[in-house]
């Protein structure tokens, strides 16, 4: 008997090792379908990581200059303004609002002392005349707190290849070192230039990207789609 019962037990302990083995064999399988996604879920936050990181709303600083909005004259006189859905608006804040509308932050316009041309042709003599002179327009408009913003997009027309002067006093009142800084601006033919370059110098401790959006002023009131595909490219 106890022979008996000795057999008998082993045989259900070998019953019991099979059923587990068989058991543990198709969880694993089961698993595997499961654990695959996982990992390519892990392979893209992976791969997210390595990208431009997109900025929080909170810590971006869209700063513009446009005539339009330093004429002191009403749109329809002014030849800085373009027509956005019905509404005539500056060209560079038309471009600062299609910005905004990607990657939300804070708008701030670059206001001057100086009251500038309403009429194009009388403009672009007078941006020249300011040129001549290494002008420095007062500045009447001031960031607050400029710790709080890590990345700056600014925005401008391009004036006889050339920043507007007023930009020449932005970049001297403010130390963007640190932060990124990203142009934007629009042209009527020549499209950077050489401002980034000078962007670059005027602020050698500031990241200063290199792809900047650059529209031709025929174009600002279409330029929306260009201006998210732009803003995609770089991460945000």
């Amino acid at each position: 008997m106890k022979g008996f019962k000795k057999i008998l037990a082993a045989a259900l302990a070998v019953a019991a090792l099979s059923l587990s083995a068989c058991g543990n064999g198709g969880g694993a399988q089961s698993a595997q379908p499961s654990s695959a996604p996982a990992a390519e879920a892990a392979g893209s936050q992976q791969d997210q990581s390595q990208e431009p990181a997109p900025a929080n709303g909170g810590n971006i600083l869209i700063a513009y200059f446009t005539a339009a909005e330093n004429s002191g004259v009403d749109a329809i006189a002014s030849a800085s303004y373009t027509t956005i859905n019905g509404q005539a608006v500056g060209r560079i804040r038309a471009v600062a609002d299609m910005i905004q509308q990607n990657v939300g932050g804070d708008l701030f316009s670059i206001r001057t002392a100086v009251v500038y041309p309403a009429d194009g042709g009388a403009l672009i003599d007078y941006a020249a005349q300011e040129q001549d002179q290494d002008a420095r327009p007062e500045l009447t408009s001031h960031i607050e707190n400029l710790d709080q913003y890590d990345t700056v997009f600014i925005g401008y027309p391009n004036w006889w290849a050339d920043m507007p002067q007023a930009l020449y006093s932005f970049f001297d009142e403010y130390d963007f070192s640190g932060k990124t800084i990203v142009p934007f601006n629009v042209h009527n033919g020549s499209r950077f230039s050489r401002t980034i370059e000078t962007i670059q110098e005027l602020e050698p401790n500031a990241t200063v990207i290199e792809n900047g959006f650059t529209v031709n002023e025929q174009n600002v009131a279409q330029a929306a789609a260009d201006v998210a595909s732009w803003l995609e490219g770089l991460g945000y």
